[in-house]
């Protein structure tokens, strides 16, 4: 039965029909009788593995091809008319010849599979924020994803009407063929489409796709922002709470930072995190004037490996039902799911991520995949802020971003201004760790952690900021910070303790905002005097003298760091915006 008659709707999902063939076409109402009959069919033909129903209630277990584990950076294009809107950091394929590669190798793939449709709306259904699309796929797995990573259903289509400003989606498994995988995003049409993958973030057109590819195009043409930050909410003991929006590189903490637990002293007086997002966030200006942030997404995407009671006790608790579980171990004795870092018991008699028998005494091989994933309702989060449902958002006081420096960024800084702070967003980098494949130390640029996910010319981008800075009243507008929780001494060691001692910079952070401390000024911005960051209760792991050391700025490590920077910003040519050179001017004007 369709959920809808809206016609632009009804032609395009014909149309696409009659491109790929399937034996059937089902509309997803996200009712739990019709996921629950999903779930069984995909637990009956082997696509899925029901866990144990006792300890992970209503929770699954899938495994992906070994060739499909991760997003492909250089299968991801952005399809423009010209190559120079789509800008230097991206992949492109002009939209013509994209559309036929892609149809060429979708055609008559959904013969005898099922086409669903799925109805989502990326922000509360009806939010002045939020934004609908419809996701064709013929995979159980995408749809029970997008049931949990979005809100799903029949009032989707309701909010939408007869509107044609909708979101278009076409996901073919195909093969599952790595050399004939493209995720292709058309920010002019409105429509994504994907082929040859079955992992998360290639398929979940509603995650890094819509959520940021497209929407940052969209915010661009309609004056708001899409952008890969999380967004928590710090109470304090007078219960007044104040949001932040923050951005990091991967492997930089920030799921961590998203759901922090205070340390011992600040939850005795009373301090509380709140989590509104992990990832995405939405931000549009208030009628008041400033600037209110959504978290488009329903659910948590997040890896699993080093996820514990420890790192992240409230991530850890959010996947105790309702979750899938991606390319993680199953331990075979209590039908459970195991991987690298959960505890110091990896279980006897697992089997692994590639579908293998796997034994803790003699495994020579990770258990799990070190990209494995949960799908996790955000319900389920222990500090789930009561605000995550306002349709109207929550206020931004600060904008935070970081990254791993061992030698070079403070523990934090504030910019100058709006238009510095923007400088510093896009200056962000991070040095490459083990993890990361290639040499360790080498620095990578990733401006506002938007480059795999701006859908547009980032030169363009950083305008736009600049372009929204100038329609905000100074007194309403967020501060901007830059954080780096990973200076390192001499021997490698780190010098803060990070985790939720975090919350004592993020607590300077807004009290900066409010006018309450004091700062000096530097080359690069404002850096707190040392005192005013509480150390009570960890002075036995940071003196004083430590954090002074850490608050340091080395102008000749400074000097090193703005031809690199030059290096970067060359990429865009003439369309590198005239304040972002006049920002880099003026810090090497300042370091000398």
């Amino acid at each position: 039965m369709e959920l809808t008659e809206n016609k632009s709707i009804l032609e395009w999902i014909k149309e696409k029909a009659d491109l790929v063939k399937p034996d059937k076409i089902l509309w997803i109402d996200g009712s739990k009788e019709q996921i629950d009959e999903l779930r069984a069919e995909a637990v009956s033909t082997g696509e899925m593995i029901k866990l144990n129903e006792e300890l992970l209630p209503d929770c699954y277990l899938h495994r992906t091809k070994p060739n499909d584990v991760a997003r492909v950076e250089d299968r991801t294009l952005i399809c423009t008319p010209t190559e120079e809107e789509a800008g230097p950091t991206n992949h492109w394929m002009e939209p013509s010849k994209c559309y036929e590669m892609l149809y060429n190798i979708a055609r008559d793939s959904y013969k005898g599979r099922t086409m669903y449709v799925i109805p989502y709306s990326m922000g509360p259904v009806g939010s002045p924020f939020s934004k609908i699309g419809i996701e064709l796929t013929d995979s159980i797995y995408v749809v029970l994803n997008m049931c949990i990573m979005t809100r799903v259903g029949k009032n989707v289509m309701d909010a939408l009407g007869d509107s044609n400003d909708w979101v278009r989606g076409l996901h073919c498994k195909c093969n599952v063929d790595a050399e004939n995988r493209w995720i292709c995003q058309f920010p002019q049409d409105n429509t994504i489409i994907s082929v040859n993958s079955a992992y998360g973030g290639n398929v979940l057109l509603g995650k890094k796709c819509f959520a940021l590819r497209i929407a940052s195009y969209q915010g661009w043409k309609e004056g708001w922002q899409a952008e890969h930050m999380l967004i928590l909410g710090v109470e304090n003991p007078q219960g007044e709470v104040k949001y932040i929006c923050a951005a990091f590189p991967s492997a930089c903490g920030k799921t961590n930072l998203a759901m922090l637990i205070p340390p011992e002293g600040y939850q005795k007086k009373g301090y509380k995190v709140w989590c509104v997002g992990d990832d995405i966030s939405w931000i549009r200006k208030g009628e008041d004037g400033r600037l209110y942030a959504i978290n488009p997404e329903n659910g948590f995407f997040g890896v699993a490996p080093g996820t514990n009671m420890k790192s992240n006790p409230n991530a850890l608790i959010s996947t105790k039902k309702g979750t899938i579980f991606t390319n993680v171990a199953h331990n075979t004795d209590t039908n459970t799911v195991w991987w690298e870092g959960l505890d110091k018991n990896p279980p006897e008699n697992a089997i692994d991520w590639k579908g293998n028998e796997w034994h803790a005494s003699t495994a020579t091989e990770k258990a799990a995949h070190p990209n494995s994933r949960f799908t996790a309702p955000t319900v389920n989060c222990p500090c789930l802020s009561s605000e995550f449902e306002n349709p109207q958002g929550v206020p931004i006081s600060a904008f935070v971003f970081g990254g791993r420096r061992a030698k070079l960024a403070p523990l934090v800084y504030q910019s100058k201004s709006w238009n510095n702070g923007v400088f510093i967003g896009s200056i962000m980098a991070s040095e490459t760790t083990a993890a990361a494949a290639g040499a360790v130390g080498v620095v990578r640029r990733d401006p506002m952690a938007m480059l795999p996910f701006c859908g547009y010319n980032m030169a363009d981008y950083w305008q736009h900021w600049i372009d929204i800075g100038a329609t905000l009243d100074p007194d309403k507008a967020p501060k901007f910070f830059n954080v780096n929780w990973f200076r390192k001494d001499d021997d490698g060691n780190f010098l803060w303790p990070g985790f939720g001692d975090n919350l004592r910079v993020l607590d300077w952070i807004i009290n900066r905002c409010e006018g309450k401390v004091d700062a000096k000024e530097t080359a690069i911005g404002y850096v707190p005097y040392a005192e005013d960051i509480n150390l009570e209760g960890i002075e036995d792991e940071v003196s004083i003298d430590t954090l002074k050391s850490i608050l340091e700025v080395d102008p000749e490590l400074w000097k090193a760091e703005t031809s690199g920077i030059e290096e970067f910003y060359a990429k865009f040519g003439d369309k590198l915006p005239e304040t972002l050179k006049n920002e880099l001017e003026t810090l090497k004007s300042n370091l000398a």
